[in-house]
């Protein structure tokens, strides 16, 4: 099961100090609107991995679920993958550093066409969706993803993010979505984090100033009427 996390309680909490006030955004356009699928790769789902993530194995159905939804509405699904920075890159060294001994297997595991790059293969990916690689935690970060040039010229205002880390990759990509001017909707039950604690302060973090919160079958409804 995804994490046991309330979102419907944080949106509660935060709306008796705004007037009232759940969610930010009633017009939402799916034909302006990218579900971006951030690091479902091997590197992260699989028993031993890298980076493994155990409940990332449990909200790939519900990342099908809105993957299907955008497309059945005219919406954009983005599969963001994290690759490790070729030699020549802008320098990352305090990642390696923070890293530690890790490090050198990270730098393997996400090398492009290596096992634990590629994406898993129960998501349901088509020919129609696009595929796109970050070399950092947020695929906001100018110079390291093609990301915001491939949404602005498909005229996208709003991103809706699902995938893992929900504290990392994920959080950083929602904060520089929004700062980029983007409207972000969160996956509440689609993310993955590594206990329910991590998972449950990022949505906070994400109501409170960055996101609009759903569960799968919210956003079926709001994108499927």
């Amino acid at each position: 099961m995804p994490h046991e996390v309330d979102h419907s309680a944080i949106l509660d909490r935060l709306a008796a100090t705004r007037g009232g006030v759940r969610n930010s955004f009633d017009d939402l356009d799916p034909a302006r609107t990218a579900h971006l699928i951030i690091d479902m790769q091997n590197g992260f789902m699989e028993e031993g991995a890298p980076v493994e993530v155990p409940m990332a194995r449990d909200i790939v159905e519900n990342i099908n679920r809105i993957s299907a939804v955008m497309r059945e509405t005219g919406g954009q699904n983005v599969f963001v993958r994290f690759t490790t920075p070729p030699q020549g890159s802008p320098s990352w060294s305090n990642f390696h550093v923070r890293m530690g001994p890790g490090a050198e297997a990270h730098r393997e595991a996400f090398t492009p066409g290596a096992h634990y790059w590629q994406l898993w293969p129960e998501l349901d990916v088509l020919d129609e969706d696009l595929v796109i690689e970050k070399q950092r935690f947020s695929a906001f970060t100018p110079g390291t993803s093609d990301l915001n040039a491939a949404l602005r010229e498909r005229g996208i205002d709003t991103v809706l993010i699902s995938g893992t880390l929900t504290n990392c990759c994920c959080e950083s990509t929602a904060r520089d979505a929004m700062q980029h001017n983007y409207r972000v909707l969160v996956a509440a039950d689609a993310n993955a984090a590594l206990s329910d604690e991590e998972h449950a302060a990022t949505l906070h973090n994400m109501a409170f100033v960055f996101a609009d919160l759903y569960s799968t079958d919210e956003i079926e409804g709001l994108f499927g009427d």
